[in-house]
C-alpha cells in the first residue's frame, strides 16, 4: 500500500520536475547561445 502510493508520489514529482525544468532549460539554451556567438565560438 505504502509503496505504492510512494511510487504514485515519485511519478508525480517527475513530471512536476521536468514541467518546471523545461522553461529554465529553454532559457538557458537562449542564453547560452547568445553568450557562445557574442564570444564568436560557434
Amino acid at each position: 500500500m505504502f509503496k505504492a502510493i510512494a511510487d504514485v508520489l515519485r511519478s508525480i514529482g517527475g513530471a512536476i520536475a521536468t514541467v518546471v525544468t523545461l522553461p529554465f532549460r529553454a532559457i538557458a539554451r537562449l542564453f547560452g547561445g547568445a553568450s557562445d556567438s557574442a564570444h564568436g565560438r560557434h
